[in-house]
């Protein structure tokens, strides 16, 4: 029983601590031009994998839907850092992986390993679930782009080549079409 109860405080400080992505801003807008808080973006990714993984019945729709889960925790440690914005990629993952080892690091063991593992099958992009979600992040952010209300002068034109190479079997070429199309009719 006092393991039980140890890990149940472990899992209630961890949500505690992630529950941060709450207030943790991105570089995105929502419908009236208020800016998107990464758990907002974590919540729709994740009803976006869930219903892709219905295209792809091989997939493990468990490993699938806790990557979507958790693949920007670190942000609530280090920020949302814009594509358009981001001038050392290696700095920015080194600086997630901290903040993940952090943040995991108030887990049970098992639970802490568990994570780890699937953080770092989205960072390489190890597996078909990561692969799934990786673009999915990529479609869930440009369809947010496309149905916000930006500033005057937002980039429209960034959507068109943003995280292209993701897009890679029939289901995902076709959601890019729609995705494309809808960004041309905002330029």
């Amino acid at each position: 029983m006092d393991n039980q109860l140890k890990d149940i405080n472990n899992f209630l400080q961890f949500l505690e601590e992630s529950g941060k992505l709450k207030e943790t801003k991105r570089f995105a807008f929502k419908k009236h031009g208020e800016v998107e808080s990464t758990a907002e973006h974590t919540w729709r990714l994740t009803l976006f994998v869930s219903l892709f993984c219905s295209f792809y019945p091989e997939l493990n729709k468990t490993d699938a839907l806790e990557i979507a889960l958790i693949h920007d925790l670190a942000e609530l440690k280090t920020g949302d850092i814009p594509v358009i914005e981001n001038t050392d990629t290696e700095k920015k993952e080194h600086d997630e992986q901290i903040a993940f080892d952090y943040l995991t690091g108030l887990l049970p063991e098992k639970n802490a390993t568990h994570y780890n593992k699937l953080f770092k099958d989205y960072q390489t992009g190890r597996t078909k679930e990561a692969r799934l979600v990786k673009a999915l992040d990529k479609a869930e952010t440009i369809l947010q782009h496309v149905q916000g209300e930006n500033p005057v002068d937002f980039d429209y034109q960034f959507n068109l080549e943003y995280g292209k190479e993701y897009f890679n079997d029939s289901y995902l070429k076709e959601l890019r079409k729609i995705l494309d199309q809808l960004t041309l009719d905002k330029i």
